[in-house]
């Protein structure tokens, strides 16, 4: 479903943070999207394309980084989409990591409800 609101789909396979994401970026006016890993963000991205990905790093059957790695080799419109990445790994590699897959950029769990509402509002261009 697409509206007027700009679209956040939110790429990780817990299902309390996928809630966790959607509570805050809908009360700041988003329209929020999600999906269980990679495999499922890609499908979902084809038939209903996204302002901003927030993508976790480790999911089942495609994690974050494959997902990441994958869409931007595509040369469609889809490949330029923001991304946040997300994950409880915090060492000097998984940020490296992150940066080679494509991510926008990186930010570890937890990451508080102001904070949230800040990286999205910046990466999908909307005033303040």
């Amino acid at each position: 479903m697409r509206t007027d609101k700009k679209t956040v789909l939110v790429v990780d396979d817990a299902s309390l943070v996928r809630l966790y994401y959607r509570s805050i970026l809908e009360d700041a006016g988003f329209h929020v999207e999600e999906a269980l890993n990679g495999l499922e963000a890609l499908e979902k991205l084809l038939a209903c394309p996204a302002d901003m990905l927030i993508v976790d790093v480790n999911m089942p059957q495609m994690d974050g980084l494959t997902f990441l790695d994958r869409l931007r080799q595509k040369e469609l419109p889809l490949s330029s989409i923001p991304a946040l990445v997300t994950s409880t790994e915090a060492q000097p590699q998984d940020f490296a990591a992150a940066r080679a897959a494509g991510a926008n950029f990186y930010v570890v769990k937890p990451i508080d409800r102001d904070r949230l509402v800040e990286f999205v509002t910046m990466f999908c261009g909307v005033p303040r």
